[in-house]
């Protein structure tokens, strides 16, 4: 049952501002105002057109709280499909309160988190996959997941979802027709065109399944752990990157004992840096714990950044010795084979053009890759370079191609789920499985499909979703 009492909240953030706006919504929301709105020009707030905006002073008893502006959204043209009043008072905390105390005083409830976006959903305002969308929009700190938040909430990922439910739930009905007409052995659905939308269907599902590990590093920002012996530069390396300084520097090795995070910005991307402490063997047992933590956050990252101090390179004769280097990439390789590994020779300026030729020589693989960056953390020598090194890292494509990307885990389990449910229907119609047995997996399919955008949905589910968003959205 859609609830249509009246609710209340602030929409904008708490606290004091040049102006809040406090919002209502419900059957009652017009006519609740009304009673504590007086109109500089004497108009009946009941009575104006939706989306216009009257100035006018909260008065309750002959005191006035607040000169306001009101404006006015009739059903079904606002954003919860109800009547909508959104008051913009000073913004004052004070004259926050005394106003919200007023209307709940005069029949208002107080809003529960996301209560606003859910009341759009119930009313068909949005789709589930689009209220979802509302709260990543909010959350988005960076021109990427802003991006892909924008996306969903027009309808990009929830209309491709709808769109093959559709196509599916149509063969679907001619499959449970055959059922009807089991004894007369009539194929109201062709097989041929049932397999080809299949396999349609199997590669959307794929390609919205891959695009989810992209998706969560731009929602969450690309992990990335600096790590290497101590006294190599990492700190220098992450104060250089974030232009600030954020790390502690010191000639003494085993300074960072624990990790330091920070995140950064690069053409609209988010990377979180983790400054660890240096690997070696120590007996120190603080120090310990911070190699331990070193690793720990190893496995936690995207990307790999393995700072080594050119000055420690030993050289033998005119030639400079990389063996125990190439040894250590290589170990780090096997020991995390899935993470991007980025090799940084620190302290550029100490190598001369020869030596850094020969280096660059002796550390490219043999298919030709050469995954090694020289750089100077201190002089800021090659920093921008890595930034762009950084961002080739990410696979941006479909986020300049407007594609759709997948951030949200719950979305990525249902897609699992329905291409389990679609696999099973494609090996049925390959193996001559009967039409009874076929519908069963159908309608699972089917299931998933509508747990995405909302047609399959339980109080619990809502309760879970809803309970994130922020008071007043």
């Amino acid at each position: 049952m859609i609830p249509t009492e009246t609710i209340v909240a602030l929409a904008t953030p708490s606290g004091a501002g040049a102006i809040a706006i406090i919002r209502l919504s419900g059957k009652d929301a017009i006519a609740l105002t009304a009673k504590v709105f007086v109109s500089v020009s004497g108009k009946d707030l009941t009575k104006q057109k939706t989306h216009s905006i009257h100035l006018g002073h909260i008065v309750d008893n002959g005191k006035t709280y607040d000169q306001v502006l009101v404006s006015v959204f009739k059903n079904p043209h606002s954003y919860t499909g109800e009547d909508v009043i959104e008051i913009s008072c000073h913004g004052s905390t004070f004259i926050q309160q005394q106003i919200i105390q007023l209307l709940l005083r005069r029949g208002a409830k107080m809003a529960q988190p996301g209560e606003f976006t859910l009341r759009a959903f119930l009313n068909g305002k949005l789709d589930l996959s689009q209220a979802e969308a509302v709260a990543d929009l909010i959350a988005s700190d960076n021109e990427a997941s802003h991006q892909i938040a924008m996306q969903q909430m027009r309808g990009g990922f929830s209309n491709e979802i709808a769109n093959l439910r559709q196509e599916l739930l149509n063969f679907a009905s001619l499959i449970e027709l055959e059922l009807d007409f089991a004894e007369e052995d009539v194929e109201f659905a062709d097989r041929t065109q049932f397999n080809e939308l299949l396999i349609r269907i199997e590669f959307v599902l794929k390609r919205l399944i891959d695009s989810f590990a992209v998706g969560n590093v731009i929602k969450n920002g690309i992990p990335i752990a600096i790590v290497g012996e101590p006294n190599v530069g990492k700190s220098t390396l992450l104060n250089a990157l974030l232009n600030e300084e954020r790390a502690i520097v010191s000639d003494i090795a085993g300074t960072t004992r624990d990790t330091i995070e920070d995140e950064l910005v690069i053409e609209g991307m988010s990377f979180r840096f983790i400054d660890t402490a240096g690997i070696r063997e120590t007996t120190d047992h603080v120090e310990s714990i911070g190699i331990k933590k070193t690793f720990e956050k190893i496995e936690q990252a995207q990307v790999v950044l393995y700072l080594v101090d050119s000055s420690q390179l030993s050289v033998v004769g005119s030639q400079l010795s990389v063996e125990k280097l190439k040894s250590d990439i290589e170990q780090i390789k096997n020991k995390y084979p899935h993470k991007s590994l980025l090799t940084i020779i620190n302290k550029k300026d100490l190598l001369s053009a020869e030596m850094i030729t020969k280096l660059e020589k002796e550390l490219t693989t043999d298919n030709g890759q050469q995954q090694t960056l020289f750089i100077s953390a201190k002089n800021k020598i090659g920093i921008d370079e890595l930034k762009q090194t950084l961002l080739s890292f990410v696979n941006t494509g479909a986020l300049r191609n407007n594609e759709t990307i997948v951030t949200n885990s719950r979305h990525y389990d249902s897609l699992l789920k329905a291409l389990e449910e679609i696999q099973k229907v494609k090996w049925g119609l390959e193996s001559g499985l009967s039409s009874d047995l076929m519908a069963i997996d159908i309608r699972e399919a089917l299931f998933h499909f509508g747990e995405i955008t909302g047609e399959v949905t339980n109080d619990e589910l809502l309760g879970n979703i809803f309970a994130n968003f922020c008071i007043g959205k």
